[in-house]
């Protein structure tokens, strides 16, 4: 079987069985494609001919490169994932990246925003959402959202309406995998959903129904404009709508809105709505929550990964110790 083919099946499983998200997707094609080059400079198309030694020289050749260690660590466990895929499948006898070792990763603490800069956020955004305009409206409850519920920009971008409950202040999302669970929402995230549902989101539907209704949707019964027009007709379920022609808000759209929020609180990093995420659970944490229901409200299959927001409110303690107390 030749090596782009084994990887092209290895992306469909990935994508239809294991239910990856289409960001490890791109990432795992984006390594087998670098892999497959390499192979093919050496001589070999075929993934029979995939061994330990040939990917230890593409690794090393990459590392010359100067990409990252965090980048290198990727491409390990891509290969490693490609490697048991083609074992399970009898493809090969054995697994030839189960040899590798991956590279220590520095892990730097997440971007986290005090109290005060949050508060100043949403402000600002409740400010502009009481003109009333659909735009201003749902951007507020976006913000709030992803605060409160310490949500991933996948998970809001997919969440339904249906998924929105008023009476248990709770939303219902599906996250990495395809698993789904209940998280809870403050009040004042249920309130600006409650304003958008109710003044923003129609207005933004109506530009589906007004992209439905141009002259491309009075074309001749059957032409592929009139069918295309009949598409952009049906409603989707996705509660946020995006500025244009009312299809779903995207992820792009959500990170230029945080971004152009967060450039205005001092302090660097990133500034991306994962930075919500991180600052929802570092506020829980200092608030006294148990790290066990902030892992379970985050989504996190393994408690390690919920507990570098542990070493962020630590972090923030002893800052605040040497400025505050006398004798620090």
């Amino acid at each position: 079987m030749r090596i782009t083919d084994a990887a092209t099946a290895f992306l469909e499983a990935a994508r239809l069985e294991f239910g990856y998200s289409d960001h490890t997707i791109r990432s795992y094609r984006r390594d087998l494609l670098g892999l497959s080059d390499f192979a093919t400079e050496q001589g070999v198309t075929e993934v029979e001919g995939i061994d330990l030694e040939l990917l230890r020289s593409w690794l090393w050749e990459r590392q010359q490169q100067g990409l990252a260690a965090s980048t290198i660590a990727r491409n390990v466990a891509t290969v490693k994932s490609f490697g048991s895929w083609l074992e399970a499948r009898s493809v090969l006898p054995g697994n030839p990246a189960s040899r590798l070792r991956t590279p220590r990763v520095p892990k730097p603490l997440p971007r986290v925003l005090s109290q005060e800069q949050m508060s100043r956020v949403l402000e600002r955004a409740a400010a502009r959402a009481a003109d009333g305009a659909p735009e201003h409206l749902r951007d507020h409850a976006v913000l709030e959202l992803l605060y409160s519920s310490a949500l991933r920009v996948s998970e809001l971008t997919s969440l339904p309406v249906s998924g929105f409950n008023r009476r248990d202040l709770t939303v219902r999302v599906t996250g990495k995998g395809d698993k789904e669970r209940v998280v809870p929402l403050g009040a004042p995230a249920a309130r600006a959903l409650e304003r958008y549902l109710m003044g923003g989101r129609e207005a933004l539907l109506a530009r589906r129904e007004d992209a439905a209704a141009s002259p491309a949707a009075g074309q001749a019964a059957g032409s592929a404009p009139n069918r295309r027009a009949r598409r952009v007709a049906v409603q989707p379920s996705e509660l946020f709508i995006g500025n244009r022609n009312g299809t779903p808000l995207n992820a792009s759209s959500v990170y230029r809105l945080v971004s152009r929020e967060l450039e205005q609180e001092p302090g660097g990093g990133p500034s991306g709505p994962h930075t919500l995420r991180h600052t929802a659970a570092t506020h829980l944490l200092d608030g006294g929550a148990d790290l066990r229901v902030v892992q379970e409200m985050l989504g996190h299959s393994s408690l390690s990964s919920t507990q570098v927001y542990t070493h962020v409110s630590m972090e923030r303690l002893a800052a605040t110790y040497r400025q505050a107390h006398p004798r620090a």
